[in-house]
């Protein structure tokens, strides 16, 4: 059984961090270089990128000049590594397109005295039916 100050440990480390990234995701993209290290892994709509460089190259260049997150709900789990698992769903506006919904996983690790992001997916909401329920 977990206790109460374990649980609000991960759930503080992981909605600081939520709360950071989107922040610096929607004003300067460059400034999240800080949350990542050179064994980080992302995967961005089945695209993959890894380490640093390629992470921030991938997030800088995204082909809109505004975005806006509306974040619905954000969950946190340990790991038994030492890990804080985040997962983030919400919406997304970019320029003048449609609002979108969107998934986003992080996997936090504590390193050199701060939380790096190791592991991040992210998802676009997008459902793609023929009206019989097949994709």
């Amino acid at each position: 059984m977990v206790d109460n100050q374990q649980k609000a440990l991960w759930d503080a480390v992981g909605s600081s961090f939520v709360d950071y990234y989107y922040k610096q995701f929607d004003t300067d993209r460059s400034l999240l270089e800080s949350l990542y290290i050179d064994s980080s892994c992302l995967t961005w709509e089945g695209e993959k990128f890894h380490g640093k460089k390629q992470i921030i190259d991938k997030l800088t260049s995204l082909p809109f000049k505004k975005i806006g997150h509306n974040i619905t709900t954000h969950d946190h789990q340990p790991t038994p590594d030492c890990c804080i698992l985040s997962m983030v769903v919400g919406q997304l506006k970019a320029d003048e397109d449609l609002i979108l919904g969107f998934h986003q996983s992080f996997l936090l690790k504590f390193m050199n005295n701060s939380w790096v992001c190791i592991n991040e997916i992210f998802r676009l909401a997008i459902h793609n039916f023929d009206g019989q329920g097949q994709r």
